[in-house]
């Protein structure tokens, strides 16, 4: 009797077994990850347990993700995808993780990400998408990504990246860039501004390094002074909502601006000079307080002088009087004392 209870519970635990976890992973209860990497996948495998919090997929071959493909683990929280062969990623192929949290991307082959790639990830806090080859990123990751504190897009193609897209991250708190072709014109003059506003405000960057022009390559961008952006138009700083990107376009288009080519490509027709106010620079205001310390300190200098040269002044004329005008009363003294005498 107790051997046909032993035989019923092992075939029920391997049954459970196999319909909750697939052959070739490693699911554990209790810390509820399933550990599927170095195993050879082309594809996510399933069927996973639903209850799981961590997925392991890095090193493997998947180059592809379906629609569905993480309906039925509704719970994850991180999320391992680094190091496959992944060429992109279907918008909504995570809209299912409403829990996900960190979501690793490295080392892939990836060549862009579509706009709204990450929505309905309301909980996402790290993205990685370092070590690909990413050439272009779009303007809004998608809706409910502003929870996001750490984008790494390190090690990767880009020449630029919209303005509006790092605006859309009101949390971020760690941004890395290091390692990409950065073409430093007009194109990535609102960049420029948005990471001194983002460094001012605590943020923390590894910089962005200068690929081209000839004369900026290897230059840090925060470290190319501002005149040499003078003639951008201000349009290349200022960060527009997408949804008013078509919008933009045509009155860009429109006779009024005359012809002209694309913004920083490299000549000076898309960066014709414009009346308008250039965005005030906080080195530049640094430079104004600081001269004006220097200015304040200056007539203070001076008041201290004038004030040293009254008491000099002062103590000299004392002097004077006490050396000429004393004698002539010691003098008449001593002419009464005989008279004095005599009258005695």
């Amino acid at each position: 009797m107790k051997g046909s209870w032993l035989l019923v519970w092992s075939v029920t635990l391997l049954a459970h077994t196999g319909h909750s976890c697939p052959e070739k992973c490693l699911c554990y209860t209790a810390s509820k990850t399933a550990d599927c990497k170095n195993r050879g996948f082309t594809e996510i495998p399933a069927p996973l347990p639903p209850e799981i919090q961590i997925l392991q997929l890095q090193n493997n071959r998947i180059w592809r993700i379906n629609q569905n493909a993480f309906t039925a683990t509704p719970l994850l929280k991180i999320l391992d995808l680094s190091n496959n062969s992944l060429s992109s990623v279907a918008p909504g192929a995570f809209q299912k993780l409403r829990y996900l949290q960190v979501l690793n991307l490295t080392r892939n082959l990836i060549h862009y990400i579509e706009n709204k790639t990450f929505s309905f990830l309301p909980h996402l806090k790290e993205l990685d998408l370092s070590s690909n080859s990413i050439i272009r990123l779009p303007e809004t990751f998608g809706n409910s990504t502003g929870n996001i504190t750490l984008l790494s897009v390190k090690h990767n193609k880009l020449q630029k990246m919209e303005r509006i897209l790092l605006e859309s991250l009101p949390n971020l708190k760690v941004v890395l860039f290091k390692d990409n072709p950065w073409q430093c014109n007009c194109n990535i003059f609102g960049m420029k501004l948005w990471l001194e506003s983002f460094l001012y405000r605590g943020g923390i960057s590894d910089g962005i390094i200068c690929s081209a022009p000839g004369i900026r390559k290897g230059k840090d961008l925060l470290r190319v002074p501002y005149e040499l952006f003078g003639a951008c138009p201000l349009r290349a700083a200022l960060a527009r909502p997408a949804s008013s990107h078509q919008h933009g376009f045509e009155q860009r288009s429109s006779p009024r601006h005359g012809h002209h080519g694309e913004p920083g490509d490299g000549g000076r027709g898309g960066c014709e000079p414009k009346a308008r106010p250039r965005p005030a620079s906080l080195r530049h205001a640094i430079a104004t307080v600081v001269i004006t310390g220097v200015v304040c300190g200056v007539v203070c200098l001076m008041m201290l002088a004038a004030a040293i040269y009254g008491c000099a002044y002062a103590a000299i004329t004392a002097k004077y009087h006490r050396e000429h005008l004393a004698p002539v009363g010691q003098h008449g003294t001593h002419e009464k004392e005989p008279f004095e005498g005599s009258m005695a």
